[in-house]
């Protein structure tokens, strides 16, 4: 049995089958956190709603995590470029935001909960907590992703291939992808609290 090889020109025009894969799984948590905002609105209009201010650890994230997305996409564009320093230090740098994301992510959690806004209280803690916990998953998941491309960073010669081209552009897609949910799960929590 003949082992089948990606080959670049053979799928010129189509979708490579990783990408495909990871933007079915985009689907499946768009699905997910569609039911669960959907929730959070069905929810919110059955009354006894407790209304909070959001810390403003959750604006710091925001940033941290945008920030990051510019470095991952910046680094990538080195990468491409053939730019070895550029590409390694702002993969790092993408790193150290994303966990500061999720550690400036922490700090609004408690902050909530020292205003009372706990699992056990009302409701819309809880959905708080869920949402944004669910999310943070996500990033670690991410994180993960990024370790490994740090990992070939600095472990594998550095030379542009469109193997390690693919395997970057699916790390960059992912979080890409998760930085836009966020933006899009902060405003809602904004707009329907």
């Amino acid at each position: 049995m003949n082992a089948v090889t990606y080959n670049p020109q053979t799928y010129r025009n189509k979708i490579h089958p990783h990408k495909f894969a990871l933007y079915v799984s985009f689907a499946s948590i768009i699905m997910m956190f569609g039911a669960l905002t959907s929730a959070y609105i069905v929810k919110s209009a059955a009354g006894n709603w407790l209304e909070y201010t959001m810390p403003s650890y959750f604006y710091y994230s925001t940033a941290a995590l945008i920030l990051s997305s510019i470095c991952i996409h910046t680094s990538y564009v080195s990468f491409k470029n053939e730019k070895e320093i550029p590409y390694k230090l702002l993969l790092i740098a993408s790193f150290i935001l994303g966990i500061a994301f999720v550690t400036l992510q922490y700090y609004g959690w408690q902050s909530l909960f020292s205003i009372g806004v706990d699992l056990k209280g009302n409701v819309s803690g809880s959905f708080l907590y869920l949402i944004t916990g669910l999310h943070a998953a996500h990033i670690l998941g991410g994180l993960a992703c990024i370790t490994v491309a740090i990992l070939h960073a600095f472990s594998l010669p550095f030379i542009v291939t469109e193997k390690r081209k693919l395997r970057f552009q699916l790390v960059i897609h992912y979080w890409h992808f998760v930085d836009i949910l966020w933006i899009y799960l902060l405003i809602f929590l904004l707009v329907c609290k």
